[in-house]
């Protein structure tokens, strides 16, 4: 007879949320389901586009593009060449491949289809066994006041390149959101709830901005471990520190720590901020450090092994005494 499996629910965004998807799906004895970002999406070329959610898509299918961290390796760009020629705005850059994914999923919005089961849908038809959920079926937008306007998150991360300074956030929809149920479900029934090393700001507070989505997460018995996405006041990949420093936020793991504060009881943080332990204590939460860098396979699944551990190997420990 096979162990029971340990139902991970994961909150992510898109690059580091999708590392940590893959290391957590490469555990056998993880039952994975993510919930992840859609506040990033937007409509281009008439075709509805969910960055984050193909990000994590893609990455399980493991044919992400692992040099720039999204789209499709191995892509061809013909269709954004005709629309060039046609003096279309092409700033953001969709693949050939790409492409086909957004026009399938604009084509089942179209009839009605909810945007929950088109991306379980999808994951299953890219073979993915880990369930990738939303944690809304409505529309919501992120959008960034800089000091030339209002722009789109896509507007402000792809075409200004994360250039202005950000003023203020705001979640366009967020408020009149309804949760979806299998988001819901993945919570209630999980037996770890872990947030992924995302942009706090922009990736993981639309999910838990969601009415419902942080009362299901409180609400949850099961043990909740956050990843740090800084190192040493950085972050990997993003604008996760330039952004939560222009809003007057701490950048860098102990700023996670008060944003994470009664949503999570553990920080996990790289030893280079091992000097953080105090102030991340003083909100609450219990730093574990760790190496937190994810470049590799190996790397993931190490990291994603310690976090399952930390939650599980103490009361496994009781249980075989």
């Amino acid at each position: 007879m096979s162990a029971q499996k340990h139902r991970v629910t994961l909150l992510a965004g898109g690059v580091g949320g999708a590392k940590m998807a893959e290391g957590l799906a490469a555990l056998p004895d993880v039952e994975l389901s993510i919930i992840g970002n859609v506040a990033d999406d937007d409509e281009f070329h008439g075709l509805w586009v969910s960055p984050d959610i193909d990000t994590l898509t893609y990455s399980l299918a493991d044919v992400i593009d692992r040099n720039q961290g999204w789209g499709v390796a191995d892509e061809g760009h013909r269709a954004l060449e005709t629309l060039n020629k046609l003096d279309a705005d092409t700033w953001m850059s969709l693949g050939d491949r790409d492409f086909g994914l957004h026009i399938y999923r604009t084509m089942r919005r179209l009839k009605g289809d909810r945007p929950s089961v088109i991306a379980r849908d999808v994951a299953r038809s890219f073979g993915i066994k880990a369930e990738i959920l939303l944690p809304t079926d409505d529309r919501v937008q992120t959008r960034v006041r800089t000091d030339a306007g209002w722009l789109s998150f896509q507007e402000y991360f792809v075409r200004e390149r994360c250039a202005p300074e950000v003023r203020e956030l705001v979640f366009d929809g967020l408020e009149e959101a309804r949760p979806a149920p299998e988001a819901l479900a993945a919570l209630r029934q999980a037996d770890l709830i872990v947030i992924a090393p995302s942009n706090p700001l922009v990736s993981i507070a639309p999910v838990l901005g969601v009415p419902g989505i942080a009362a299901a997460l409180k609400a949850s018995g099961a043990p909740k471990i956050a990843v740090s996405p800084f190192i040493a006041g950085k972050v990997v990949k993003g604008p996760a520190d330039r952004m939560m420093a222009a809003l007057g936020l701490r950048s860098d793991a102990a700023g996670v720590a008060e944003r994470y504060r009664g949503l999570a009881e553990t920080l996990v943080i790289d030893h280079a901020d091992a000097g953080l332990a105090d102030e991340i204590r003083a909100e609450g939460l219990a730093p574990v450090c760790s190496e937190i860098l994810m470049k590799s396979g190996e790397d993931k699944a190490r990291l994603a092994r310690e976090i399952v551990d930390l939650a599980f190997a103490p009361a496994l420990a009781e249980a075989s005494a």
